[in-house]
This record gives C-alpha cells, structure tokens and sequence, in this order.
C-alpha cells in the first residue's frame, strides 16, 4: 500500500496488538467527553496522529473539535474513522490485483482496475463527510448506540472519478431502479449481515457521487477506505462505503437490514418524536441539517475580559450552501453576524470569523447558521430514538476575568 506502513496494519490485526483487537494494553491519555460516562483514551493509529477512541473493535475514532480551527479542510491524519463490521481487509487489498466489479442489471459487466478507473478522468470535490450519530452522546434522554460526541465529521477534497461515468460505461438495462455498493470489509460472526447500502439510480447517476481514490491530495487512508470508496455529498455517511469493490445495478429497491431496519427516521416534518414514544412510519436517514460550531475556544475556557476575542468556527449543510452565521455573546438574547471565509464549494465546510470583547463573569456564546435555502438550526433539539440528526444551536460556555 503506498504511505502505508502494511506491516503495522497487520500488527495491529493480530489479537495480541490491542489496537484493533478488543482488549488494548496501549497506554493513552484520555478526554473527558461533557456527557454521562465520557471517559475515552486518545490512541494513534497508522497514518493517524492521536484521535479519540469510542471503541476499538472495529475501530472507531472521532477527531478533537481543535483540530476542525485548523482550517477548512480536515487533515487526512486527523479524520473520523467510522465501521461497522470488524473484520477488516487489512491482509487482502493489493493494489495491482485489485478490482471493481460492476454487474447486476447492466449491458457490459465490469471487472475495473484502479488504473482503469484513474484513466477515466480525475475531477475533484470539497465534502464534508459526517456520521448519522455525530452528537448522539448529547441526546436527552439517552439513546443506545455510539455515544459520540461531534468529532464523528471531516471535510476533505476528495479525487476520484463521477460514478455516472462508471455506471454509463457499463450501460444501464431498462427496469433499473437502485444501485447497490458493497466494500471489502465484513462481519466477524455467523449470522452478522454483511454491510451493504444502496442509492436510488437517479441519484447513483447525478454527477456527483464520487468513486474516490485521493484525499486532499493524497492518496485514501487505509482506515478511510483505501484503495477505493463512495463518496456521496452532502449525504450521511451511512452511504459512503470504504473498501468499495462491487457495484450492482438493481431492479427493486435493496432489502437488507441496512437499509430497511438500522438508519432509518421517523417520517415526519420533524424527524421526531416524543421521548420513549415507538416509530410509525419511517424512511432512510438522508441528507445532512445545517449545523455550525465555535472551535476557537473550548467548552469551560478561561478567556480575558475587555480585550477582543477573536471567535471562529465552521458551519456546513447538505448541499445548500452556508448563507450567514450569527453569534450571541449573551446566550441567544442579541446576535451578531459573523464574517464568513472561503467558499470552497456547496457541501464544504464554511469558516467564519466574529471579534468579540466579553465583560467580566461567565458567557454562554452561541452560534447558528443559515442555509442558503433558508434552513436553520432550532433552539432546543427533536428527539428520536436513534440518536440522529443532532443540530441544535450549540452553547460554548467560557468565563472572562
């Protein structure tokens, strides 16, 4: 694997390694996450400098907010790692003898090399990619399943090929309905369904929905998804399959649990409903809600009163655009506009800038942001029993003296 240390890949497979075994003897510092039972160890990985840790079996790392005041684009080193199957490819992808099949309900079945897919013709695009359950450790009441807090997200410049022009190589056969994508990781144990997510043909074929091979001009991390991956902007990550080695065109929509059981929402104007109140009807969990975040200061800083306060932050939605961000130094009595930065494209991650001057005691500062079709974030949060969709107006508490 070119930049990657194979060696320590496969180390780290083995049951003794810890990393990604499920009993570590790593020695790691650790964070405080600001909800019930919060305790995670900071662990590097190969290719990855430290991350939090949510669990290590498959691994599942969320970045440090700090990193996203770096700057727009999340380093390759610093971003999310998300699976759900443990069983990872670490000794079975070689990029000379590797292949992408495309079948199922098309005219020209396709067994592509990655050079065959580079040869298509590269374009690039700037997405966030984010976690169905970024913020669920936040939800009150509590919900089961990761308890994240919001480093489950990174935006990158992805490199790769329009899966539209993959699809029309292969040639669509009438009665086409889904696209089904699959990746080289699986499940550990018998009876464990395999991981396998689907997109609506019209959708598949938009132009946009990438088949990536570079990340911010490198090449994939192993852990996101080297050597080939989906990359579905402004869509959760559910549907960004890593590993990505088989495509099939499908004649009826995909029943399996991962489409028709786990990420789905309550169908409904807000996604919601009461706490501990069952499901009626549901539908997949879809595009991103705009959110935005302060990452200058942390949640409990201590700050100086009576000078300026240089506030950033980033904001982000499903495909919109950021139209302007707003921040309350009063805890959402009076708001002021912030200075948005860069415009690297629809799906990306929005900088922005506000200088503030605090008077002395505690301050609650808001943030929230605008859609450029209109969307923004609500005070308090809807609740649903997966623990999705989080995008409340977020509080920073700081104290200045």
């Amino acid at each position: 694997m070119p930049g990657v240390n194979r060696r320590a890949l496969l180390q780290l497979a083995g049951a003794g390694a810890g990393i990604f075994g499920a009993g570590t003897t790593v020695r790691a510092q650790t964070v405080e996450m600001p909800f019930a039972n919060g305790t995670r160890p900071l662990v590097a990985y190969p290719e990855k400098r430290k991350l939090i840790r949510m669990t290590s079996r498959p691994p599942q790392l969320e970045t440090p907010m700090a990193v996203f005041d770096e700057g727009p684009i999340t380093p390759n080193d610093a971003f999310y790692v998300r699976y759900h199957l443990a069983d990872l490819p670490l000794d079975t992808i070689d990029p000379v003898t590797f292949r992408l099949e495309v079948k199922g309900l098309v005219a020209r079945p396709l067994s592509l090399s990655l050079d065959d897919i580079k040869k298509m013709g590269a374009t690039e695009l700037v997405a966030v990619s984010q976690c169905s359950g970024n913020g669920r450790g936040f939800f009150e009441p509590r919900v089961a399943g990761g308890q994240a807090g919001n480093g489950l997200m990174g935006n990158a410049r992805w490199t790769g090929v329009p899966l539209k022009t993959v699809l029309d190589r292969a040639g669509i056969r009438a009665g086409a309905v889904q696209v089904r994508f699959d990746g080289l990781d699986g499940p550990v144990a018998d009876g464990t369904p395999d991981f396998a997510k689907a997109l609506m043909l019209d959708h598949a074929r938009d132009g946009e929905v990438m088949l990536a091979w570079g990340m911010n001009g490198a090449g994939l991390p192993f852990l996101n998804g080297y050597p080939l991956r989906l990359v579905v902007p402004g869509y959760f990550g559910t549907y960004w399959v890593k590993h990505l080695n088989e495509i099939t065109v499908l004649d009826k929509p995909l029943d399996n649990f991962w489409m028709t059981t786990a990420y789905r929402i309550p169908d409904n104007d807000c996604n919601c409903v009461a706490p501990r109140t069952a499901l009626a009807k549901t539908k997949p969990i879809g595009r991103f809600k705009v959110r935005s975040f302060i990452t200058s200061v942390a949640d409990g800083a201590h700050v100086t009163a009576g000078r300026p306060l240089p506030l950033r932050g980033i904001a982000f939605d499903g495909g919109g655009g950021i139209r302007q961000v707003q921040i309350s130094i009063d805890n959402g009595s009076t708001w002021i506009d912030a200075k948005l930065g860069e415009d690297l494209g629809r799906y990306s991650f929005r900088g922005w800038t506000a200088p503030v001057t605090l008077t002395a005691g505690p301050h609650a500062l808001k943030v929230r942001a605008v859609s450029n079709s209109g969307e923004t974030q609500p005070v308090e949060q809807p609740w649903n029993p997966s623990g999705y969709l989080r995008n409340l107006i977020e509080t920073t508490t700081v104290n200045a003296a």
